[in-house]
């Protein structure tokens, strides 16, 4: 559950004992589960959650608002212990923003989860897993489970965790690449990954270390997106202009691999694909949430 705050300076401490006026904050699920989930729906997928929320207020918000949307949640275990994991958003007058964040119920997420039983996965088209580098109980058989899943006819796609160490290393990552269908960090994460600074260099350092399905670096801003659908090919799919004034940036990222993977789904090719990542980003800057901007398309039942 995302707690969003607004404006907040982020450039000025927030000092001990000071006030900060601020608008009425706003409670809406965020996280790249919900944000990637909403948006794919809105675009007219069908999706299911499958994660862990705990047995409190923002647990039952966020399962509430996920069946709204035309989620499935009956994969949304409740955690008898753990609470909702929560994220409070400060975002400034530019829609930029930071986080405090308290990880909650997902950490509990091991191989088990995604191997003891099969059943919850027969049927996705994909799976898109988040933040790996924050699930401790899986990162160790994060392989096998990408594996696994692949197995059962799941394409499967990950995101990591921000840039810094919560990107994870390349080390960490490499063993499970080759199970990997999609993988889009963004330029921030795959720096402290591969150590590059070119965009190209870094595709090239992932497949060097066994990556063979569709590759990417999220450029930033109005720079776009570089994708790699095979060794030295290369794709770039420029931004979109936002349909109105920037108001939030959390979850464009996410909004982006939400209609990349709808595209392809649907069959479109790649560029074409692409460019309903990019405008799916662009639409989600325009509301507060990450994916509260994104439009109903027709053909979303």
């Amino acid at each position: 559950m995302d707690l969003l705050c607004t404006p907040v300076a982020l450039n000025t401490p927030i000092g001990a004992g000071a006030l900060h006026a601020v608008r009425p904050p706003l409670a809406v699920p965020g996280g790249i589960t919900s944000n990637a989930g909403i948006a794919m729906r809105r675009l007219g997928l069908r999706v299911g959650v499958a994660s862990y929320v705990g047995d409190d207020p923002w647990g039952r918000l966020l399962r509430e608002t996920l069946q709204r949307e035309g989620v499935d949640t009956a994969r949304l275990v409740t955690h008898p212990d753990a609470p909702t994991s929560t994220t409070i958003v400060l975002i400034d007058d530019a829609g930029e923003r930071s986080f405090l964040h308290a990880q909650g119920a997902p950490k509990a997420i091991d191989a088990g989860f995604f191997l003891d039983d099969p059943g919850r996965w027969r049927g996705a088209g994909w799976v898109l897993l988040g933040y790996y580098p924050l699930l401790p109980n899986l990162i160790d058989d994060l392989p096998e489970a990408m594996r696994g899943l692949q197995a059962l006819g799941c394409k499967t796609a990950l995101d990591s965790a921000g840039g810094g160490t919560r990107g994870g290393t390349l080390a960490g990552l490499a063993p499970t690449l080759p199970y990997l269908d999609l993988y889009i960090p963004s330029r921030d994460e795959a720096h402290t990954q591969t150590g590059e600074d070119d965009p190209e260099r870094m595709l090239r350092r992932y497949r060097e270390a066994g990556a063979a399905g569709l590759l990417g670096i999220k450029l930033g801003g109005a720079d776009g997106v570089l994708l790699s659908p095979a060794s030295d090919q290369f794709h770039h799919a420029p931004s979109d202009t936002p349909p109105g004034p920037v108001v939030d940036t959390t979850g464009a990222g996410d909004c982006f691999l939400a209609g990349l993977i709808a595209g392809l789904s649907q069959g479109m090719l790649l560029p074409n694909a692409a460019a309903l990542g990019c405008t799916t980003a662009a639409q989600s800057v325009t509301a507060m949430g990450g994916w509260a901007g994104v439009e109903v398309a027709d053909t979303a039942q």
